[in-house]
């Protein structure tokens, strides 16, 4: 928000903000509005465990519909046809050592606390076993996993590139080698080629005709070191440097650099370990950067403080324009002679009436800043919620939801005064602004990089789960848009794009101009229902599947869920989702409590984090009462904070999913809240409570995976996997979890 505009506008913005566990770290490049390069280049830590634990060791087929056998059903066998061999080993059983944890007067045995000891050979021993037991268990998909490895590798373009995008006097733009899987960032100088900002790339003709300069090869670091993860990427306003983190160990820890693009040399000493975020001064000569503490936090930050400097004078001095608050946050834009303040900080009027604070706009004069009775309020409408804004020339752009679906609008700019207008308070309609046409009320919207604080252009990046990644410019001024660019797909089976099976959906004809989206609505069904759930709340559920493949009441289903930190699902165009849809499976996303706008999430954390697990349990219950999915024919899939609320209802339903997948999950909530010394422990405690706290304790025990796995009953299939080096979420984490049935199955042969 605020870093995004140091390289356009006179004054820098720092806003200081805690980072939170489960958010996916997002590839924050120069060219950062193509989501699908985000695919190609971003990783998590190295998975190092790969744990498959089910209680009857079986498995599910996922190669045609009615072959989807269900695992454990009141200990039904699965056909013989369908059932997989089992591996002569027995699960690898962890040492158990006693240990008795206590809070609140309440003692209870942990026998796996042990495995906080990450560098303890006996736990590295064990993740070994885990990995060997768990390739062996999956050897007879090997021929499967290949084929969808295929299928999905098939249907990615040989040669991925991006749109030039034009700031300043270059042209900026990446591209994807052929054979490699790592971006190269390049530019030239727009006067060498005037058509070519308006081409899409080419490289059929090899690279020697482009007069281009590469600025960073991400592929050559991975080749040095074995890996590589991007994390910021930022060309200094003058074009003459750029600053970047990169983490080659898969710790999370990155390392600045900053490389002279003159000669290409690494500028002496501008390597800085544990960065955390960073952004230019004007002059591009200073830049300012943020650390983490030894836990990896960024120091002492527990809510936002801004702080403006003149970015033509950084040595100048800092002017603190917003004081910490909890749970306040403020992102600062600067506008000529004016600042544009999106903030949740509580209104006078309400300040006691509610803990959900929604975001509104404040505008005011540079000299105005802490003069709020000459400062203007924008307020959303009522079914509007603000989320963030840029700001350029003559416009201002918002990231807004409306009606709880994502979108984008524009408004002029300057806003008229206030000291020319009675009204001090206006609602945002007032303003005229200009929503965004876009193809689906289910499009997910990236904003591109948009460096140029002149243009009247916005790009973006549109996707929906049934239309692939569409490039759109955006005249703000004429309020018309263009397609730069949409992602050609393949079919896996023969190669040929499938451009000619899509619909095409025309602009609406209220805008000048005609343009056309691709979408495969005709191939395959993608809707947005409302589930009730537990207490009534209608919770949004996206279903799609495809229409010549889905046998009502007959195919299987993977349910996806988060439900944390105010995340909305993802349901941005994903082409390997093919593999399975054409195979007759259903894909659904529960947009659970807990994700979602300042509401939403505060109805999911906290002491109504239970919320979020309830409403994933309804999707799955409709899912199947409604015919989309054959009963016990349903999995569910969740990734860090969203493998919490997948073991969570797992463990709280063991009968209405035969099937799991838990990537990186953090399920041994309790203990992991109670041990201060974990990097994002403090952090926590806004999102999911204080285990110091008796009340909050007892309600993140309720529900910790960990701690409530049920001893008596017949568990569905888990795969978890972890990674050894997550600052987030590290093996110890998941460890345990998938230690105790195998403990109990040990102990207990009557149990299977």
């Amino acid at each position: 928000m605020a870093a995004n505009c140091i390289a356009k506008k006179p004054v820098v913005c720092l806003s200081f903000l805690y980072q939170k566990k489960g958010l996916n770290y997002q590839l924050s490049t120069l060219l950062s509005s193509l989501s699908d390069f985000g695919r190609h280049t971003m990783a998590m830590a190295r998975p190092f465990l790969l744990t498959s634990r089910v209680s009857t060791l079986r498995r599910v087929q996922i190669v045609h519909s009615f072959l989807f056998s269900s695992v454990c059903r009141r200990g039904q066998p699965s056909p013989p046809s369908t059932s997989f061999s089992l591996p002569s080993e027995s699960p690898p059983a962890a040492t158990k050592v006693p240990f008795a944890a206590s809070a609140h007067g309440r003692t209870w045995q942990d026998p796996y606390h042990w495995m906080r000891k990450t560098a303890d050979p006996d736990f590295i021993d064990h993740l070994r076993r885990e990995n060997t037991y768990a390739a062996g268990f999956m050897v007879d998909t090997e021929q499967l996993q290949r084929t969808l490895v295929r299928e999905m590798r098939s249907r990615l373009p040989a040669k991925v590139s991006t749109p030039p995008e034009r700031w300043g006097p270059w042209l900026y733009y990446q591209y994807i080698p052929e054979g490699k899987e790592y971006p190269v960032l390049c530019r030239r100088s727009e006067a060498s080629d005037s058509g070519f900002v308006n081409k899409l790339l080419c490289f059929a003709s090899g690279h020697s005709e482009r007069k281009e300069q590469i600025l960073l090869d991400w592929n050559e670091i991975a080749e040095q070191y074995g890996y590589v993860h991007v994390g910021a990427c930022r060309v200094s306003p003058d074009h003459n440097f750029i600053a970047y983190t990169v983490d080659v160990n898969g710790s999370e820890q990155f390392l600045l650099r900053i490389k002279d693009l003159g000669d290409g040399s690494i500028v002496q000493r501008s390597e800085v370990e544990g960065v955390v975020s960073l952004a230019w001064a004007r002059d591009g000569r200073t830049l300012f950067y943020t650390v983490s503490d030894e836990n990896q936090r960024p120091y002492r930050v527990l809510c936002t403080e801004v702080y403006v400097i003149d970015a033509a004078y950084p040595l100048d001095g800092l002017d603190r324009i917003c004081k910490r608050m909890p749970g306040v946050q403020v992102f600062v834009e600067h506008h000529y002679d004016s600042f544009y303040i999106l903030t949740n900080a509580p209104l006078s009027e309400n300040k006691e009436s509610s803990s959900v604070r929604s975001y509104y706009l404040i505008t005011c004069k540079v000299e105005h800043i802490h003069l709020p009775d000459l400062q203007r309020i924008i307020v959303p409408s009522e079914d509007v919620s603000f989320h963030d804004m840029d700001i350029f020339n003559q416009h201002l752009v918002l990231s807004v939801s409306k009606n709880s679906l994502p979108t984008m609008c524009s408004i002029k700019l300057p806003i008229q005064d206030q000291s020319s207008s009675l009204q001090k308070r206006l609602d945002v309609e007032d303003l005229n602004p200009w929503y965004f046409p876009v193809p689906t009320d289910l499009c997910s919207i990236a904003p591109g990089s948009n460096h140029d604080f002149m243009s009247s252009v916005y790009r973006v990046v549109l996707s929906s789960p049934v239309m692939p990644d569409v490039i759109v410019d955006y005249n703000m001024s004429e309020q018309t848009f263009s397609i730069v660019h949409q992602e050609e797909i393949k079919s896996a089976d023969t190669h040929e794009h499938l451009v000619s099976e899509c619909s095409e959906v025309k602009n609406d004809k209220n805008f000048i101009g005609v343009e056309r989206w691709e979408d495969f609505s005709s191939k395959y069904y993608c809707e947005r229902k409302q589930v009730i759930s537990h207490d009534g709340i209608k919770v949004p559920l996206t279903i799609m599947y495809s229409r010549n493949a889905w046998k009502k009441g007959e195919s299987p289903g993977l349910l996806h869920g988060y439900g944390a930190y105010g995340e909305a699902m993802d349901t941005s165009w994903c082409s390997d989702r093919l593999s399975l849809l054409d195979r007759g499976w259903v894909m659904a996303f529960a947009d659970v409590r807990g994700g979602g706008d300042s509401s939403w999430h505060e109805s999911g954390t906290g002491l109504t984090k239970p919320n979020s697990i309830h409403d994933f349990l309804s999707c799955a219950s409709f899912l199947i009462d409604k015919g989309y999915v054959h009963n016990g024919q349903l999995g569910a899939t969740g990734t860090s904070a969203g493998g919490l609320l997948v073991g969570a209802a797992i463990n709280m339903k063991t009968d209405l999913f035969c099937a799991a997948i838990l990537k990186v999950p953090f399920l041994d909530v309790c203990n992991s809240l109670m041990d201060p010394s974990l990097s994002l422990t403090i952090l926590d405690y806004e999102e999911f409570g204080n285990p110091h706290i008796e009340k909050q304790f007892e309600c993140i025990r309720s529900y910790s995976p960990y701690d409530n796995i049920p001893r008596a009953a017949c568990l569905p299939s888990v795969l978890v996997t972890a990674s050894y080096n997550d600052s987030r979420q590290t093996a110890l984490i998941t460890l345990p979890f998938s230690s105790l049935p195998v403990c109990w199955m040990n102990t207990n042969a009557n149990m299977v």
